[in-house]
């Protein structure tokens, strides 16, 4: 019965490599389980770190790489075309220099997590993604070229056919390439960090997260605005959140009955205010109060002072007018509101006349002498 012949092979050289894949199976699961009980946690009881990142960059490659011997030794003792054999010792090829990229591509990831992720700054581990996948992308890409070249495929020609597609690629994915760029360079030039409160062309907000794509700004009405990352990196930036203070000015109209003594009163009133206000910079630099100019119905007074960076702007402000309400309305000092004067001339009735003659009444019968129409 074993020599009963299956497509060329016998039956008993089929069940013998049948048995040897099931033995690289075993194996595999020997290795997994020698892996979790016995060299996992040697490697975590160690100080040095580089062995971790090791074992995890191996295991599963190593395991892998078992599998394909045992699939080989399986395949190579049956008789088959020669037409196949080619075919499957390019296969061959190709897959181990994969699984060696595996190794290096897993190997780069671990080292990047433990020596830039863990020790840098915050700011520079959120660069850290994109790092790791521009690295990835390169590591996978050799090794894809280098297996199709030990399989005999002719790169030059392969390298033209991705030149072509490349270009048109690249023409299809442009706004994509401008995007990553523009992470790229929001990472590097650190204009703004997670967290910080910006203004990007008008649009003001709180950055909640930098992808690959898109910067997304969390705005005052708690709406998430997406903005792709080459138009922030194109735009005029406010970090808001990096300013020491921010400066809040007010315009004041009072009365045109105010005097000058309660103009200088009225001055005086708002350079004392900031050291009454809670979170309002004190300092007599940070302070300006002047008389700005004459409005319509109102002598204008212009007042700036700041805000310091714990302090909450809205409030503040607030804070700010009511103390200023309260302190004109004690010295009497009263507010200007849109007013119009309208003054009425009566033309007279009786016009002098030449040599000191008057004009009468008009009675029946008289002609009137015609009087000229204003």
């Amino acid at each position: 019965m074993f020599e009963y012949e299956v497509m060329g092979n016998s039956l008993q050289t089929w069940i013998v490599s049948i048995l040897i894949v099931l033995a690289g199976i075993v194996l595999v699961k020997l290795l997994t389980l020698l892996g979790r009980k016995v060299l996992k946690p040697l490697v975590t009881r160690t100080a040095n770190h580089v062995d971790d990142i090791v074992y995890y960059s191996l295991e599963p490659p190593v395991k892998f790489a078992v599998m394909l011997l045992a699939i080989w030794i399986a395949i190579h003792r049956l008789v088959y075309p020669d037409s196949l054999v080619k075919y499957v010792d390019n296969a061959y090829r190709i897959l181990i220099v994969l699984d060696i990229t595996w190794i290096l591509a897993r190997l780069s990831s671990a080292l990047l997590d433990h020596y830039w992720g863990r020790k840098s700054s915050s700011h520079v581990q959120k660069m850290l993604p994109v790092v790791r996948r521009t690295i990835l992308v390169l590591v996978w890409i050799i090794g894809l070229v280098t297996g199709l070249s030990n399989a005999g495929v002719d790169i030059n020609a392969l390298w033209g056919t991705l030149g072509i597609g490349g270009i048109a690629f690249a023409l299809a994915a442009q706004d994509t390439v401008k995007n990553v760029f523009g992470a790229i360079t929001i990472f590097t030039d650190k204009p703004f960090g997670i967290g910080d409160t910006i203004n990007v062309n008008g649009l003001e907000g709180t950055v909640v997260d930098v992808g690959m794509r898109s910067t997304r700004i969390l705005g005052y009405d708690r709406r998430i605005t997406s903005v792709p990352n080459y138009k922030i990196t194109d735009a005029q930036i406010v970090n808001i959140s990096s300013e020491p203070m921010r400066r809040a000015m007010v315009k004041v109209g009072l009365t045109y009955d105010t005097g000058a003594d309660k103009m200088n009163r009225a001055l005086e009133i708002l350079r004392s205010l900031p050291a009454q206000v809670e979170n309002v910079s004190s300092n007599a630099s940070d302070i300006t109060a002047f008389f700005s100019d004459y409005g319509e119905s109102s002598l204008n007074v212009t007042f700036y002072y700041y805000i310091t960076k714990q302090g909450n702007i809205l409030q503040v402000m607030s804070d700010m007018n009511l103390a200023i309400l309260a302190a004109f309305n004690k010295e009497g000092l009263d507010f200007a509101f849109p007013t119009r004067t309208v003054i009425v001339q009566e033309d007279q009735a009786n016009q002098s006349q030449p040599d000191g003659q008057t004009s009468r009444p008009q009675t029946d019968g008289e002609n009137p002498t015609p009087q000229p129409q204003n």
